[in-house]
């Protein structure tokens, strides 16, 4: 039996198909390779095809058993979102949509689902349990929450058994240096501070001092994409064991503002860059920090890498040796 990753060639996709096979999975990674990388695809059988097409889903599936679905494939940048919802609408509800009408006629009832703490918009207090109230103010958030519900839904009817798991900041890289992360174009925060750091951007922008937070600027939670990739892992176990179907967030339970990782990098680094103040951008809440308790209690989840230096430093490696 295979494990299917869908979007496996990506940032975070990729870290948890080199988890899965490092636990002994059999794993066949699924990326049209638009944002993905396939020099990232170093464990597993590569296929290349696009979720738009059932027939590209449909043959995997006739290639291989598939046991168990990992759907990573979404477009994820929130301003173009709202610059151009239908592209989110259809990529990443309508395309779902696809991908599950095919497991339904494969007999593929799991599935591990990339979501986002987008999908709660404004916090209403912080941190951030699964039981808030969900309103996203874009497109994108709007677009996960939509496939949540279309899990719940299936979940009823069909029998779908399946895991959503609501991330706060992915960041950092393999510690081991194989794989990392790598947009075209790059909006992530430490990657860009690590940009300036090392020259390739001429400073780093901080938009907005004015919060009300510690140091004036905005504060997030930011998680290793190597903890969620044995998030992922310990989510498809559960399912394996009869777990209950369920929504997850993912983050430290920590917040760390941008002042603060401007000199986790510096000091990872050794290097000085030129910061550059702006104003504030809409739509950035001062604050958004989770509450794991659930993953932890439910799934036996702990982050092996909070620290945001661990994290800066596993990025900054990754950064000065990136094959892709």
């Amino acid at each position: 039996m295979a494990i299917l990753v869908c979007g496996g060639a990506g940032y975070i996709g990729s870290h948890v198909n080199k988890f899965l096979n490092r636990k002994g999975y059999e794993t066949v990674v699924f990326d049209n390779l638009v944002y993905g990388h396939r020099e990232a695809v170093k464990w597993g059988t590569f296929v290349k095809g696009d979720l738009s097409s059932e027939e590209d889903i449909e043959s995997v599936f006739q290639q291989h058993e598939i046991d168990a679905v990992f759907h990573f494939a979404a477009y994820a940048y929130v301003g173009e979102s709202v610059e151009q919802p239908e592209k989110y609408y259809y990529n990443n509800v309508a395309n779902t949509l696809n991908l599950l009408k095919v497991m339904r006629k494969y007999g593929c009832a799991k599935i591990i689902f990339s979501s986002t703490c987008a999908t709660y918009g404004e916090p209403e207090a912080v941190p951030i349990t699964e039981e808030q109230r969900q309103d996203p103010i874009n497109p994108y958030g709007a677009s996960k929450l939509m496939v949540e519900r279309i899990f719940r839904d299936y979940a009823r009817a069909y029998g779908l058994r399946f895991a959503a798991l609501r991330y706060f900041n992915a960041a950092g890289a393999d510690p081991e240096g194989e794989i990392g992360e790598s947009h075209r174009p790059e909006t992530h925060l430490i990657p860009l501070a690590l940009d300036a750091a090392a020259g390739r951007r001429k400073d780093f922008k901080v938009f907005g001092t004015d919060y009300e937070t510690p140091d004036g600027s905005c504060v997030r939670d930011y998680i290793h994409v190597m903890d969620l990739a044995k998030a992922h892992y310990l989510a498809l176990e559960y399912l394996k064991r009869q777990g209950k179907s369920g929504f997850f967030n993912l983050g430290n339970e920590r917040g760390t503002s941008v002042i603060e990782v401007i000199q986790a990098v510096k000091n990872v680094t050794g290097k000085e860059f030129a910061v550059a103040y702006e104003d504030r951008r809409s739509g950035d809440p001062a604050i958004l920090v989770g509450g794991c308790g659930k993953a932890k209690r439910v799934l036996g989840w702990e982050p092996v890498y909070p620290e945001i230096e661990q994290i800066v430093a596993h990025a900054w490696n990754w950064s000065q040796n990136a094959q892709f």
